[in-house]
């Protein structure tokens, strides 16, 4: 029993364009999960601390890298878009900022502001 007529279909991602929210939106839940992931290797950090030193000496090893070091700088970059882009959400629960220049406004002053930040912190680490 199927229906004969022709139904229209979504946009596929081939044809769609991304925007600004949507990408923001994305970047959102993906520093969000690489936030979870950094938790977890700095609660490992701490168990390698607590169980003394020859431990913490091989996990600190692993820290002498490039690879180590542009994973910090991920993570510092996460931390500050993550918490600005929450912030410009809890804007948007009170009914703040809704029209369409001020969230492309909100969007990219997230954007600047997480990597002057990060560009700052990093600076200041080095």
């Amino acid at each position: 029993m199927s229906n004969p007529r022709a139904r229209p279909i979504s946009p596929h991602l081939q044809i769609y364009r991304p925007q600004l929210t949507s990408v923001l939106s994305i970047m959102h839940r993906l520093t969000g999960l690489l936030l979870s992931g950094a938790s977890v290797v700095l609660s490992l950090w701490l168990v390698s601390l607590a169980l003394g030193e020859p431990t913490y000496s091989l996990f600190a090893g692993l820290w002498d890298s490039w690879a180590a070091t542009a994973l910090m700088a991920a993570v510092v970059f996460c931390v500050y878009f993550h918490l600005l882009n929450g912030v410009r959400h809890l804007a948007w629960d009170r009914g703040f900022g809704f029209d369409l220049p001020t969230v492309y406004a909100s969007g990219w002053t997230v954007v600047v502001v997480a990597l002057a930040l990060s560009a700052l912190t990093l600076s200041l680490l080095a």
